[in-house]
């Protein structure tokens, strides 16, 4: 048996050991576009920012560790064309040599690719420009040279979400004035505005500036070679907005490098990822896919895209388990996230109001706040909740976070992704038996307030019979 896997991030590496650990005899191969196999790419922007020390201190496993899983990787090495009824692979190595790779089963984990938005001139500019994507290790070796290099002072990014976010928090660690431009009427549009105005007055206490509403038109190098970058913008109302800088980031998001797959046959689904079921198979015989590729069953919404790294390695599990003939699906996702802004914290989990309509849901959304633990005890913070349910069932559908990152977010937003994978209501979020002791929490914990929050809020506070505790609940949070 030998299974071949294109791609070397999480879900070709994820397909790789789940095979040899189910079946130590297979012959497995990962084809690898670059040398960097098993690089945590959600971790550059700390290596931007010289938190983490060293670029190969991003490797999950170094490539040694990979091989002596017993998986042979093929560095270097480009897929150009599947040959689906002989099973077999044309690759490039690096050299450009051709070589045909024979295959029983195929695993296609080709990722994403960032999106490049209509911006004049950014076809013309590049890395040596101080214009820069940031999706791999080479782009964030070409930031790294501008950074060290050029020594920049302002850095314009363009795109205001996961990354862009994370890039101005390295990049104003590392001395730099950022301005973040966003199309949308707010950053981080993954969240509420109300969160997200928040996230925004974290960015401007750190001297960022952040203009929203803001379309980028056109990027120019002023003066010659030594000169700077001119970024041209479009407010919401017209208004015409000019900012010089050093160096310019676009992150405006990704999408699905199918082109492989497709112009071997395999159907295309939801934003042109590649359609597979549960078990990621693909329309085409023997032929595998999961990751970033791939469209995405969410729990709550059916079929989707939702390209996180966290799916990519569960999904390349259960193909890598399949393509030996196995039979497990993927359990689904419902786009648990979390982000750090300098000292704060923004999570969510599950579907925000607007999306639980459209899906046909009657959503509920209730904000409310809560502190991390007990007020008496030192250094308490208080979270910001949104909390989204069904009028009619109760059925929790969505929570927000937002707090200091040292208020547990990520745990607390986990608290509620479990409730809602297991399709748990409101108030048996409230009912869970969790931990307690006042550095660390409170008898209700922040996330069970928020749910007895959205109860109260719906009439549904005398159908959960809060009776001893319900006294306790309706005093302001930092009396308790």
């Amino acid at each position: 048996m030998h299974l071949v896997m294109i791609g070397g991030s999480d879900a070709g590496i994820s397909a790789a050991l789940r095979a040899r650990e189910l079946d130590p005899g297979a012959e497995v191969s990962v084809v690898v576009a670059d040398a960097y196999p098993n690089f945590s790419i959600c971790g550059i922007p700390y290596y931007v920012s010289g938190e983490v020390t060293h670029w190969r201190n991003l490797a999950h496993r170094t490539t040694a560790d990979l091989e002596a899983t017993g998986m042979s990787l093929r560095l270097d090495t480009t897929a150009r064309r599947i040959d689906v009824p002989d099973r077999k692979l044309l690759v490039t190595g690096p050299g450009g040599h051709e070589e045909l790779l024979a295959y029983d089963k195929l695993v296609i984990g080709t990722g994403a690719v960032p999106v490049r938005p209509p911006i004049g001139g950014l076809e013309a500019l590049g890395p040596d420009d101080g214009v820069h994507l940031l999706h791999s290790m080479g782009d964030t070796f070409a930031v790294m040279r501008t950074l060290e290099d050029k020594t920049p002072g302002t850095a314009v990014i363009v795109g205001a979400g996961y990354i862009g976010l994370e890039m101005a928090d390295a990049l104003t660690t590392r001395g730099l004035h950022v301005i973040q431009m966003e199309q949308l009427p707010e950053v981080l549009p993954t969240v509420d505005p109300a969160l997200g105005h928040l996230v925004r007055a974290q960015l401007a206490d750190r001297g960022a500036e952040v203009l929203t509403g803001t379309t980028v038109r056109r990027i120019t190098r002023t003066g010659g070679e030594a000169g700077q970058l001119q970024v041209e913008a479009a407010a919401a109302d017209g208004t015409a907005v000019t900012r010089q800088a050093d160096m310019v980031l676009v992150v405006v998001g990704v999408r699905p490098d199918t082109t492989l797959a497709a112009s071997a046959g395999a159907a295309l689904g939801v934003r042109s990822a590649i359609a597979v079921d549960r078990g990621m198979r693909t329309n085409l015989p023997d032929v595998y896919a999961a990751g970033d590729c791939v469209v995405t069953w969410h729990r709550l919404l059916g079929e989707t895209y939702l390209p996180l790294g966290t799916t990519a390695h569960k999904q390349g599990r259960v193909a890598g388990e399949n393509a030996l003939g196995g039979d497990r699906e993927f359990a689904g996702s419902l786009g648990t996230q979390v982000v750090k802004i300098f000292d704060q914290a923004a999570a969510r989990t599950g579907l925000r109001d607007h999306e639980a309509a459209a899906a046909g849901y009657d959503p509920v959304t209730v904000q409310s706040e809560a502190d991390d633990h007990k007020a008496y005890y030192p250094g308490s913070h208080r979270i910001t909740m949104r909390f989204t349910g069904d009028r009619g069932t109760g059925q929790l559908l969505g929570v927000q976070l937002f707090g200091h990152r040292h208020a547990e977010i990520a745990k607390r937003v986990d608290i509620a992704a479990t409730a809602i994978f297991h399709a748990m209501t409101v108030d048996g979020l409230s009912d869970l038996d969790l931990s307690y002791t006042p550095p660390l929490g409170s008898p209700w914990d922040a996330i069970q307030i928020g749910a007895q929050a959205w109860l109260r809020e719906t009439g549904r506070w005398e159908a959960y019979g809060g009776h001893g505790s319900r006294a306790l609940l309706s005093r302001p949070p930092r009396s308790r």
